[in-house]
């Protein structure tokens, strides 16, 4: 008799997943080994869960095809399994001029052994880094990013306050590709106009000043040639402007070809010799001037697109003022601890997040939840780090440490968004892995066939071989995608719309369905009395005036709504005695020396007091509009009756309007509430489709449903419908920003639901820009080669056509900075 074997079962992490696609690698290459009986890996969670024959498979093996894959085994859930340890390391890079600059960093880094990844966001200038200690340390990463060329500003952490004072589009520190390797910290300078136009821009930084000497190196090369000079001095005019701006250019394309990689600086070097040993000493100064000067301009309007995550760093204080002992001081925020009381007069910002304990004022939270109109704080309201104090002196008990703020989960959330590759990105960045080689086989041809197989003049032929060159390199192409996830992303911050990435936001573009969980989204999920009825005994106002009266010492939500009924219309309450609450059915107290019973129906028969026909019919008119009715009355009847429901957010009917307006087919309400109770919100809002009476796995299944037929977005928040959040194609979170942050893909902060159609109006927007983007920059090129190939261009045409379509293409991007909300 055959015995079968026992299989063994084990969940590991991975490291170094980007996408679905990574997950289903994994599970492809895990599945081929053999010993292997299910492979399961989700990317959600970064978890692979593997059962396989431990008499066939170790788990060696395993984790050794897990890393030649590409990715790393960061923990395992057996105990007895030896994982070898892997660390993540950021840093910030400066001297990145373009999209390839990424690729050249990545390739680089990935080559040292023991790297599992390197990851180079051109956007946030920022690399990550996981690695095996044991293999590599951080010093032979500094030193690897250094010989490319570009430098590491070290102790920049993706969530770091941390940020260096240097002009809009000049990168914290000077690159050794540009000008000589430094060793030193650069020393911070006062920020300065950042303005094109200014001359400040051109002559304080080195970029702007080796433009100016190329340029003043042609224009005195030119006027020697038209003055009939000596040929040497023209040339030596030319020589010099070639020199200063193409040095660092021939640095940069060495190290390109020690990578073995082709990138625009490279190509532009061999272009510029080429021109000089054909003799043509102009066009090779022309060239090399033109494309530093586009790349300055390029990395100056790039660096604009950061400005809302740096405008958010700098909201915070770097200090504030505790007390301590009894007295007040100035500490760092870094230094202060939870439970500690922060003292905040009027003008000043909130340091960290806490909750009021003292004072009373209204408080500017536009730069965290985007509401323009001051919220005002009393006792008990939180309040959120980089608000401004307007009004009144406050004392907050600190409920969050620095690194643990809602403005720094912000911050990491929105840096982490620009870093990540959206579908269209990961397109073009293969895209232009083919491309590139494929012109620069192409050029090589040109360059030797005509002449050799046609008896064509060498010089021509390798002149428009130099051209094609230039073209070669996609910069504008590879910059297309990342420079417009980025300005979209930074103008949805700015709005109170954080997307967790660039997938998130081309997905929010294609909806077609938006599924709304009611309590909590479209209504506010607190009760709100909505009528008070009387029976003819007394008026309305005597009914809601005694029964707020009685209602003032319950902490029930329902006691709480009818409280502020009263309060809202003026009426002063007196204090009722022999208070007694009756759990489950109401309460009942002495007001003016009359007993009074304030609950169910099941109070009123309990205390044996019937109740009439109209009673009972208004009884049953309250429940048909879904509505909770809370009877008053006494020892002799009913006195009348206030209905009650969760009140309907103020913006949900306009927000429901704005997302109609934009597009979107099917609008649809989920609840787990009565289905007289579904209707009534529905109506009230707008809604024609909606499922009533869930559980939570009911409300998985119905988006499971409404996906068959469309793009679905849920909104819910966060709370009890993570199922279906997760199940739907994108979830939308409002409600508590803690919460939101951790459970979808977008947060709407602020919990304002006409956001959600400015969200969808921008990812739209973003989507049809990339592909404007992408279009123009493929053509450009195309027609560009062609021109090119038959000799009608030459190669400072050329480089003016690759820089200007990257500067295009770029200020195109940045037009999303100017997406309005959608207008009801």
């Amino acid at each position: 008799m055959t015995q079968t074997p026992s299989l063994k079962s084990q969940t590991l992490q991975i490291g170094g997943m980007d996408c679905g696609s990574c997950a289903k690698t994994i599970e492809v290459g895990l599945q081929q080994l053999n010993g292997v009986t299910e492979v399961k890996v989700n990317f959600t969670t970064g978890k692979a869960r593997i059962s396989y024959n431990p008499e066939v498979l170790s788990e060696k093996t395993i984790y050794d095809q897990i890393r030649s894959l590409g990715y790393a085994v960061e923990q395992s859930h057996d105990h007895n399994v030896d994982v070898t340890p892997v660390k993540m390391l950021q840093l910030q890079i400066g001297g990145m001029d373009c999209g390839s600059c990424a690729k050249t960093i990545e390739a680089g880094v990935q080559k040292i052994i023991g790297v599992k990844q390197a990851s180079v966001s051109f956007a946030s200038e920022r690399l990550q880094v996981s690695y095996d200690p044991q293999l590599v340390n951080e010093t032979a990463i500094y030193d690897r990013i250094k010989s490319l060329g570009y430098t590491v500003e070290e102790g920049v952490e993706a969530s770091s306050h941390h940020h260096t004072d240097s002009c809009d589009g000049e990168t914290p520190a000077v690159s050794d590709r540009e000008y000589e390797h430094q060793h030193e910290k650069p020393i911070n300078k006062p920020k300065q106009k950042s303005d094109l136009a200014s001359w400040r821009f051109w002559i304080e930084n080195r970029r702007g000043q080796s433009v100016i000497l190329a340029g003043i190196g042609l224009v005195l090369g030119l006027i020697s040639q038209n003055l009939a000079l000596p040929i040497w001095v023209a040339r030596a005019f030319y020589g010099i402007g070639i020199v200063i701006t193409g040095y660092p250019i021939a640095r940069a394309g060495l190290f390109e070809l020690r990578l073995r990689r082709a990138d625009m600086n490279l190509l532009m070097t061999i272009s510029v010799i080429g021109a000089v040993i054909l003799g043509d000493w102009f066009e090779g100064a022309l060239v090399v001037f033109l494309f530093t000067f586009g790349t300055t301009l390029q990395v100056f309007t790039f660096g604009r697109t950061r400005n809302a995550i740096r405008s958010l760093m700098d909201l915070t204080p770097p200090t504030a003022t505790v007390k301590r002992n009894g007295q007040e001081v100035t500490v760092s925020v870094e230094s202060i601890q939870l439970g500690e009381t922060l003292t905040i007069r009027p003008g000043g910002r909130v340091a960290l997040d806490g909750v009021v304990v003292s004072g009373a004022s209204a408080i500017d939270q536009s730069p965290i939840t985007g509401e323009s109109i001051p919220e005002d704080k009393a006792p008990g309201d939180n309040v959120f780090a980089g608000t401004l104090n307007q009004t009144g002196f406050l004392e907050v008990k600190v409920t969050h440490t620095a690194s643990d703020t809602t403005v720094a989960k912000i911050i990491n959330l929105v840096e982490q968004a620009q870093e990540s590759r959206a579908p269209s990105q990961q397109w073009v960045d293969k895209f232009a892995e083919v491309y590139t080689p494929i012109v620069i086989l192409a050029a090589i041809a040109i360059a030797l066939i005509p002449p050799l197989a046609f008896a064509q003049s060498f010089n021509v032929w390798l002149y428009r071989a130099l051209v094609m060159l230039v073209i070669a390199c996609p910069c504008a192409l590879v910059i297309s995608t990342p420079v417009s996830i980025v300005s979209a992303i930074g103008a949805a911050t700015r709005k109170g719309v954080l997307f967790k990435g660039g997938n998130a936001l081309e997905t929010a573009g294609r909806l077609t369905t938006f599924a709304f969980d009611k309590t909590g989204t479209i209504t506010q999920g607190l009760p709100v009395v909505q009528k008070v009825y009387d029976l003819g005994k007394v008026s309305a106002n005597m009914v809601l005036l005694i029964a707020a009266s009685v209602e003032q010492q319950s902490e029930h939500p329902l006691s709480k709504a009818i409280v502020a009924k009263a309060h809202d219309q003026g009426m002063e309450l007196e204090t009722p005695i022999n208070f007694t609450a009756l759990p489950g059915k109401g309460i009942q107290a002495n007001f003016k020396e009359q007993l009074y019973f304030i609950g169910n129906q099941r109070l009123f028969l309990d205390q044996g007091i019937r109740l009439s026909g109209e009673a009972e019919y208004l009884l049953a008119s309250i429940e048909q509009l879904g509505q909770i009715p809370v009877l008053v009355g006494t020892n002799e009847g009913l006195l009348g009756a206030i209905a009650l429901s969760d009140g309907i957010r103020l913006e949900a009917t306009e927000a429901l309007r704005q997302l109609k307006r934009v597009g979107l087919k099917r609008l649809v309400m989920l609840t787990g509430d009565r289905t007289a109770v579904a209707k009534q919100i529905a109506q009230q809002v707008g809604i024609t489709e909606y499922r009533a009476e869930l559980l939570p796995k009911d409300k998985l299944e119905e988006i499971q449903l409404l996906r068959q037929t469309g793009v679905v977005g849920m909104v819910g928040d966060g709370i009890n419908d993570a199922p279906a959040l997760a199940a739907a194609d994108i979830s939308f979170a409002v409600g508590g920003i803690d919460i939101a942050l951790e459970t979808a893909d977008v947060v709407i902060v602020g919990s304002d639901l006409r956001r959600l159609a400015y969200a969808v109006e921008l990812s739209r927007r973003t989507v049809s820009v990339i592909k404007q983007n992408v279009v123009f920059s493929l053509v450009t090129k195309g027609l560009f080669l062609l021109l090119g190939t038959f000799g009608f261009v030459g190669l400072a045409v050329a480089v003016l056509a690759d820089t200007g379509t990257s500067l295009l293409v770029t200020a195109n991007g940045m037009r999303l900075f100017r997406t309005k909300a959608v207008k009801d």
